[in-house]
């Protein structure tokens, strides 16, 4: 008899744990769908390191979304398959080491003609009521790493001209080929460019050309702000036509390193010149 009651009273205990399991499970099933479901785009920028400027972000665009979601950490994805950038944050996410720089476009009041640079190109219009003055400027941004962008701004004032240059250049993103073309050098590094190229703008003429290394860049000075940008170290350079049109010269050189990338290229000589495209990663 004693064995009987020892036998029903593990299989009361058994019975009731069972219960307890039974009831527990809807628990972890209802935190499973809720874990599933999907999440709103505040929740996804808490889970990636972004900017302080990007605090806020509700992205408009799918390139935007597929960022957030994770499908999108690169902005080389987003060149190479030809996608149109609509909003400048998008740079912000993917390039964190993204610099800017306004480059010397106008020039002040002088006697003759000797003013001093600035940034803003300032024009007027004459009106009934007065002048009616404008600026312009351009901006160049980068990642010092294969990858640049040129834009330009203008507005009735200062701040919103320079405002909208950056964000037409974080807009007109670009990723540019390096490498060793020069016959003096031979070093299989991306220091320069790999070949010649030229772009024409207006009656400008601008011709790039590789350089051993340690020459330098031997080009203007708003020329040589938008190679650092793009990360070139050394290049010879040739200009034609009238130069003085700062705005013209500046296209024509974004135009050539656009060049650099469509210019087919063997597998044979991609080794033989050291050449890389876009942002070379240090493993």
């Amino acid at each position: 008899m004693a064995e009987e009651k020892k036998e029903d009273i593990e299989e009361q205990e058994n019975q009731e744990n069972k219960d307890s399991e039974s009831e527990e499970t809807p628990l972890e099933t209802e935190e499973a769908v809720v874990g599933d479901m999907p999440k709103e785009p505040e929740d996804l920028l808490k889970e990636i390191p972004i900017k302080k400027e990007l605090e806020g972000w509700n992205p408009k665009t799918e390139i935007g979304k597929q960022i957030l979601r994770g499908e999108i950490k690169d902005i080389e994805q987003i060149i190479d398959k030809g996608r149109i950038i609509l909003e400048p944050e998008i740079v912000d996410a993917l390039i964190p080491e993204l610099e800017s720089e306004l480059l010397l476009l106008g020039q002040s009041k002088g006697k003759f003609g000797g003013g001093q640079r600035r940034v803003f190109k300032q024009t007027q219009k004459k009106t009934q009521e007065g002048n009616k003055p404008k600026f312009s400027t351009m901006a160049v941004v980068g990642n010092r790493n294969g990858i640049v962008g040129l834009g330009s701004g203008k507005a009735k004032e200062t701040v919103p001209a320079r405002e909208k240059a950056f964000r037409n250049a974080k807009l007109n993103m670009i990723k540019i080929r390096r490498g060793c073309g020069s016959w003096q050098c031979n070093c299989k590094t991306s220091h320069s460019i790999p070949f010649a190229v030229k772009a024409k703008v207006g009656s400008v003429v601008v011709e790039l050309m590789p350089a051993p290394k340690g020459k330098g860049l031997c080009i203007q000075n708003e020329c040589r702000k938008m190679l650092d940008m793009a990360g070139i170290k050394d290049v010879w350079s040739k200009t034609k036509g009238k130069t003085a049109s700062r705005a013209n010269l500046i296209i024509a050189c974004y135009e050539a390193l656009k060049t650099l990338a469509d210019v087919k290229i063997h597998e044979d000589h991609k080794e033989r010149f050291g050449i890389e495209e876009g942002a070379v990663k240090n493993e």
